[in-house]
């Protein structure tokens, strides 16, 4: 299969490139972060609409999609740090209003507090939740030693063309072959729950899927992915060191999935109360990728903030 173009442009940051993909025009800059194991395609369904309102960047941390591998350990600080330099170097200008979905949540988090003065605003996205992974307890190291395990299998099987054959299958709709060729893979380690970093692909437009066998099948994925699965806790800990004052003023929503239970519910709680102006919201008929579930959600809340960063901006006047 041939390399696809990326829809935005690779922009140098000594050394190696990241993908930035920006559409629209107008300030706040509008400024994506995808979910762990996701990729700027992740938000095919939310960037266009966005587009109509004001600038909006989608990107590829690195490792994934169309950048190139990057500095390790991939930690939430360091990827704060290189979106903060991709867009100064991708001529996108501060303000930013920051989305950060699960995963992405964690950096956006980091970013605003390291650059306050150019962060006009932040929509959180069902995101994870920096108490749970510092000090995680044993289920939550569990699962932090089972996907940096997975990902060791994702490096070989990408290595010897397995894993785009998966992805091949994934996307002409044969899961029986490809759950069987992956459990092979993995010596039967994979089990349904790590099953849902493929479920997205049903929800993106049919014209978006056909990149997912580049982004999916390179070595420099799987090592990337599971140095952020193998940092959590000391992302994590940055995270908790960075906001620990909270975040002022700043206009913030907190989105949480359909269900998200009675313990979520009060995380999400406290984290939009970390902000005078902060709220937390739910949607209506989503589980944990709201972007693609219900995409008007996450556009409806970067509506709100938007207007509340542009009346701040007028008030200043």
């Amino acid at each position: 299969m041939a390399a696809i173009a990326p829809p935005g442009k690779l922009v140098d940051l000594d050394g190696f490139r990241l993908h930035l993909h920006c559409t629209g025009t107008g300030s706040p800059a509008i400024v994506l972060d995808a979910a762990l194991g996701a990729s700027s395609l992740s938000w095919s369904l939310v960037q266009p609409e966005l587009a109509k309102l004001s600038r909006v960047c989608s990107y590829d941390r690195a490792g994934f999609g169309w950048s190139d591998a990057g500095p390790m350990p991939r930690t939430a600080g360091r990827i704060a740090d290189e979106l903060r330099t991709l867009l100064d170097r991708g001529g996108v200008p501060p303000p930013f209003l920051l989305v950060g979905h699960s995963f992405g949540g964690l950096v956006v988090q980091i970013f605003a507090q390291r650059f306050r003065s150019e962060t006009a605003g932040m929509v959180l996205v069902d995101p994870a939740h920096a108490e749970d992974w510092a000090r995680p307890a044993p289920k939550e190291q569990l699962l932090i030693d089972r996907g940096v395990r997975l990902c060791r299998y994702g490096v070989i099987a990408a290595r010897i063309g397995l894993a785009r054959l998966v992805t091949m299958l994934v996307r002409s709709g044969q899961l029986t072959v490809a759950r069987g060729l992956v459990k092979a893979a993995s010596r039967g380690a994979l089990s349904q729950q790590d099953e849902a970093i493929l479920a997205p692909v049903w929800k993106l437009p049919p014209d978006v899927r056909a990149p997912l066998a580049h982004v999916w099948s390179k070595p420099r994925f799987f090592q990337a992915l599971g140095s952020q699965i193998g940092s959590i806790s000391v992302s994590a800990g940055q995270v908790l060191e960075a906001t620990a004052g909270g975040f002022g003023d700043l206009p913030l929503i907190t989105i949480s999935s359909t269900n998200p239970g009675d313990y979520r519910v009060r995380q999400q709680d406290a984290l939009a109360a970390r902000s005078t102006r902060g709220r937390h919201i739910r949607a209506s008929n989503s589980g944990h990728w709201i972007p693609l579930d219900q995409p008007e959600v996450v556009i409806d809340a970067v509506k709100d903030i938007l207007q509340a960063a542009r009346n701040a901006e007028k008030n200043d006047w």
